[in-house]
C-alpha cells in the first residue's frame, strides 16, 4: 500500500471522536436516490482519508480502495458512491457538517498539542478568498473581484468564507468554513462566522485574551459589536473614509514612533520590500457613528513613505489605519495586527490540496467539499504536532508526504496484521513517534 500513514492519521481522527460526532449530527432523512443518504459516517470519514491521502476531486478519492488499504480500514465507498452522497446535501445538511467541524477541532486540541498557549491568547483571523471554477454547470458561480499579483481583477469562481484560530506558538487551524457565491460581498456573514469561532476558541480553551484581526471588508459595526458582546478585543483595518481622514490629520508630527517589522513586507503599489514605518494613534476614535451602534476605541495608524514618488519636494506618506481594543503599546499592536496574514497559509494549504478544485456541479455538494478539506487540514495537522515539532509548523504538502504517504506491506503472521516500513525511511522516528501518540503500543515492525 501507499499510504500507511492513514493508519494512524485516521485512529488519531477516531480518537477525537469523528465518526460518533457524524453519526450524531449529520442525518439524511430523505435522499432523492436510494440509499444514498445511508451511513453518513462511514462516507464522510472515506472522503476525509481520501483528501489526507491527497485526493482533491471525487475520482481521486479512490486512492482509499489501492493496493491493500482493504486490509486496514473496512467500509470504504467507491468514489462514484461518495460522489452520489455529497449531492444529496442540502443547505442544512452542510450546517449539521459545520457543527462536527467544530466539536471536532476540540476533540483535536484535547488529544493533541495543536493549539499550544492557547490559555494564554488566542488569535482569530477572518477572510475570504475566491476559488476560479470553469463551464456552466456549477451552481452559485459568478463573477467576482479577486487580487492576482497585486492587482484586481474579475474572476469566475465561488468564494470560501474561513475563519482560523492560532496561537503564539501554533499553527492555525480553521475553526469553520462557508462557501458563497462568487459575487458575494466578502463581509456577507462575517458576523456569524466570528462569533462562532470565538465559541469553538473558549471551548477549546482560550480562558484568556482572544483577539479578532481582520481586513478592511470586516472593519464593520457588526463584527466589532460581535466582539464586544462576547468580550474579546479586536483589531480591524477601516477604510480611510472622511472621519478616518480628519482623525489621521490630528496627529502631531512628534507623536509617530518608528517601527520595525521583524521580516520585511511588500509593499502594494510598488511591489518593493519595506521594513521599516512609523506608527501614531488617535486614543479615542469612534467608528462607524452613522450607524445606531457606534464604537469607540483606539485608532492606529500606520505611515510608509511613497517611494514611487522619488523627486517630492516633501515627504508623501501613504496611511494605514486600523481600529482596535487592545492594550499592547501601538508599535507592538501594529506588528500584532499584520500578523492577521498568517491565514493565507491556511488557504495556500487548501489550495495546495483539497481545495485545488471544487469538484461538483452541486453547489452544497461543494460547500460540503470545502468542510471537509477544513476537517482534514485540522486532522494532518494534529498529526503532526504529535510527530515532531517541526511537523507541528510544516505545510501540509509536507505531512502529507513525509507522514501520510508512506509504503508498507502488509503481513498477517498468527492472523495479526503487521506492518512493515520501507527500511531506512528518513521520517521514521517522527512516524513512529505519531503511531505511538495514537496507538500507544510502539511503532509497528520495519523490514
Amino acid at each position: 500500500m501507499s499510504f500507511a500513514g492513514l493508519a494512524p492519521v485516521m485512529g488519531l481522527a477516531e480518537r477525537a471522536g469523528l465518526s460518533a460526532l457524524i453519526a450524531d449530527k449529520v442525518r439524511l432523512r430523505t435522499s432523492r436516490v436510494a440509499s444514498a443518504g445511508t451511513n453518513p459516517a462511514g462516507k464522510i470519514t472515506s472522503i476525509i482519508a481520501g483528501m489526507a491521502a491527497g485526493a482533491d476531486c471525487i475520482d481521486d478519492l479512490d486512492v482509499v480502495r489501492s493496493g491493500g488499504m482493504r486490509q486496514l480500514f473496512g467500509g470504504v465507498y467507491a468514489p462514484a458512491t461518495l460522489g452520489q452522497f455529497l449531492r444529496e446535501f442540502s443547505h442544512g445538511h452542510t450546517l449539521q457538517l459545520a457543527s462536527v467541524l467544530r466539536a471536532h477541532l476540540v476533540g483535536l486540541v484535547e488529544r493533541s498539542d495543536l493549539l499550544p498557549g492557547i490559555a494564554g491568547r488566542a488569535f482569530v483571523d477572518i477572510d475570504s478568498l475566491l476559488r476560479p471554477v470553469f463551464g456552466h454547470a456549477k451552481q452559485g458561480a459568478s463573477y467576482g473581484h479577486t487580487k492576482i499579483a497585486g492587482k484586481q481583477v474579475l474572476r469566475k469562481g465561488l468564494s470560501p468564507l474561513a475563519t482560523t484560530i492560532s496561537t503564539a506558538d501554533g499553527a492555525p487551524v480553521v475553526a469553520g468554513i462557508r462557501l458563497r457565491a462568487g459575487r458575494a460581498g466578502s463581509s456577507k456573514g462575517a458576523a456569524s462566522m466570528v462569533a462562532e469561532a470565538i465559541r469553538v476558541a473558549r471551548t477549546a480553551g482560550a480562558t484568556g485574551e482572544v483577539l479578532v484581526r481582520g481586513d478592511s471588508a470586516y472593519g464593520n459595526s457588526a463584527v466589532a459589536r460581535v466582539c464586544l458582546k462576547a468580550e474579546v478585543r479586536f483589531s480591524l483595518v477601516l477604510i480611510k473614509n472622511s472621519p478616518v481622514a480628519r482623525a489621521i490629520g490630528t496627529i502631531p508630527d512628534q507623536a509617530w514612533t518608528p517601527v520595525h517589522y521583524p521580516g520585511a513586507v511588500v509593499d502594494p503599489d510598488t511591489g518593493e520590500l519595506i521594513s521599516d514605518a512609523e506608527v501614531a494613534e488617535v486614543p479615542a476614535f469612534t467608528a462607524f457613528a452613522s450607524t445606531t451602534h457606534p464604537v469607540t476605541a483606539r485608532l492606529i495608524v500606520r505611515r510608509v513613505r511613497d517611494r514611487a514618488k522619488t523627486e517630492e519636494l516633501f515627504p508623501v506618506w501613504r496611511y494605514h489605519p486600523f481600529f482596535t481594543n487592545s492594550i499592547e503599546p501601538a508599535p507592538a499592536a501594529d506588528i500584532t495586527h499584520r500578523r492577521h496574514a498568517i491565514i493565507e497559509t491556511v488557504f495556500a494549504d487548501l489550495i495546495d490540496g483539497p481545495l485545488a478544485h471544487l469538484p461538483s456541479g452541486r453547489f452544497t455538494a461543494n460547500a460540503a467539499w470545502a468542510i471537509c478539506a477544513a476537517i482534514t487540514h485540522n486532522l494532518v495537522r494534529a498529526a503532526g504536532t504529535l510527530a515532531s515539532p517541526r511537523h507541528a509548523v510544516a505545510r501540509g504538502a509536507t505531512l502529507r508526504r513525509q507522514l501520510v504517504t508512506v509504503p508498507a506491506r502488509t503481513a498477517r503472521p498468527q492472523r495479526r496484521a503487521v506492518l512493515h516500513l520501507p527500511a531506512h525511511w528518513p521520517w521514521a522516528g517522527p512516524w513512529a513517534a505519531l503511531w505511538t501518540a495514537v496507538f500507544a503500543t510502539g511503532p509497528p515492525a520495519t523490514a
